[in-house]
């Protein structure tokens, strides 16, 4: 069974820093794409960034420049780095995963993480 657990949400003041980590267990992730979402309340839920196993990467608009996607193939993992946090950042963040190459439609990916609550004061 695929699970995906995300770990190191939290209450951050606008312009720190958190960093999200996603352990993923059950089958081997190396050869697929991998990316976080994020859900603020009463909206849809948007890309945030992603990584394929060439470590290509992919990021929203709204994020270039402050957050960084990484992977550990070895440990079956893939962390966010999230920089200069604004209050619009806050979110419930989701990790995810995807058969298919670089791509930011959220009903290519099957399979989901419960989600970690960020929470960006101003």
């Amino acid at each position: 069974q695929v699970q995906l657990v995300e770990s190191g949400g939290g209450s951050v003041q606008a312009g720190g820093s958190l960093r999200l980590s996603c352990a993923a267990s059950g089958r081997t992730f190396s050869g697929l794409t991998m990316g976080w979402f994020r859900q603020a309340p009463g909206q849809e839920r948007e890309f945030v960034a992603c990584i394929n196993q060439d470590e290509n990467l992919w990021y929203a608009d709204t994020v270039k420049g402050r957050f960084t996607i990484s992977r550990d193939n070895a440990k079956n993992m893939v962390s966010l780095q999230m920089n200069s946090l604004k209050p619009e950042d806050t979110a419930v963040y989701y990790c995810a995963v995807t058969p298919y190459r670089l791509t930011n439609r959220r009903n290519d990916y099957n399979y989901w993480g419960q989600g970690t609550q960020v929470t960006v004061s101003s």
